[in-house]
This record gives structure tokens, sequence and C-alpha cells, in this order.
């Protein structure tokens, strides 16, 4: 009977025992390759890495779950080209009138219009605040004269942002030239088809053709 009775004993304690080793087993299974993380405790179950959340856990942020980092609206680069190319638009029917009918009431309604060099403007100072960095300053004004370099300045326009800022600021720099080339033909009684055209890319050029074309009127008439 004292045989049996230690027989007994050592089945029941080893049924606990298989019963708490058994869901670890079922675990162990299904991970891949069956691995357990080692540690302070052996039981400790080898977690998936998420390297999305990983990345934005917030210092400091103990005992908390890591939060996903919400998307910003639109990227740099997208802000930068739809600037670029929406605005570019937005200044070629201006032209296109001056161009295609400049003696039209219409035309002289829009180009007398001062709603394209505000929307310009605030388009620029929106592009320029967000390219805008510590260095800027010290790029623009490198020498000891306070007097831009060039590669300060080949530096600071290596960035998306900044070039569709300068661009913005050419375009309504360029039309407002076209637009005094445009008046001052209208007044003279001179014609301005070409050098408005020239204004929209190459602004100098244009103000130029039209000095030589007002030098010129009984030659070209």
């Amino acid at each position: 009977m004292g045989r049996q009775q230690q027989e007994e004993q050592l089945v029941g304690l080893a049924a606990p025992l298989a019963l708490r080793q058994r869901p670890v087993s079922r675990v162990a299974a299904a991970l891949p390759g069956g691995q357990l993380r080692t540690g302070s405790a052996a039981s400790t179950w080898a977690r998936p890495h998420r390297p999305e959340l990983a990345a934005v856990s917030r210092p400091g942020a103990r005992g908390r779950a890591p939060l996903f980092r919400p998307c910003a609206w639109m990227a740099t680069s997208q802000i930068a080209s739809s600037a670029f190319t929406w605005g570019t638009i937005a200044v070629l029917p201006f032209y296109t009138l001056m161009v295609v009918a400049p003696n039209a009431d219409v035309t002289k309604r829009a180009v007398d219009s001062t709603a394209p060099y505000v929307a310009l403007g605030l388009l620029y100072a929106y592009l320029l605040y967000l390219s805008w960095t510590p260095d800027t300053l010290r790029a623009m004004f490198a020498s000891k004269y306070w007097l831009p370099e060039l590669p300060g300045i080949v530096r600071m326009f290596a960035s998306e942002m900044t070039v569709a800022s300068a661009w913005i600021h050419l375009l309504a720099v360029d039309l407002f030239a076209a637009r005094q080339v445009y008046h001052d033909g209208i007044k003279n009684n001179i014609e301005t088809r070409h050098s408005v055209s020239l204004c929209l890319l190459f602004c100098p050029i244009g103000i130029v053709t039209h000095v030589v074309t007002k030098l010129n009127i009984p030659v070209l008439v």
C-alpha cells in the first residue's frame, strides 16, 4: 500500500505540470520555428517585430502601445510640383489675351486686374515659408561683404521647394513686366505681341525687344 500511495502522489504532481506546459508547447508550435524568446522568464513568448510601430514609439511613453504616425496631407515634393504647375497655368490666359486680342476690352480689364499678382504673391510667401531654413540667410549673404555667393546659392537651390518658390517669383515679375510692355504699346500704338511673348520665359530679352521696336517704329510699321 505504501508503494501504491507513492505512485498516486507522483501522478498527481505530474498532471498539473503537464497542464502548465501544454499551452506553452502549443504556442511554440504556432510560432515560426517554434522558438521562444529567452529572457528572465523561460515561458516568455516571442512577439513579432513591427518596424512601422517601433519607429514611431514616443520617447518616455512607457507601457503604452505605440501610435501610428499620421500621414501628411501632401508631401513636400508634391506641394512644390503642384505649385510649379498651377502657377504656370494661372499666368497663361493673361499672356494669351495680350497676344491674341491686345485691343479687346476683356484683355484690358484682365491686364489691369491685380488678382494674379496677389495670388502669386501669397503662393510665393507660402513656398518661401516652407523652404526657409536657418542656413538660408547664411547662403544668401555668405561673403564678408554680406553679398550672395554663387556656391551658396547653388546649394540653396538644391531643394525642390526653393526652386518652386523662385519659379513663382519669376512668373509674377515676368507677368508684371509684360503688363508694362503691353500698356506702353497701347499708349504709343506700338506692336507688342512679340515682346509680350518673350516676356513669358525670357523677360529681359522681351523688354529689350520692346525698346528696339519702339526706337525703330518707322522701319517696323
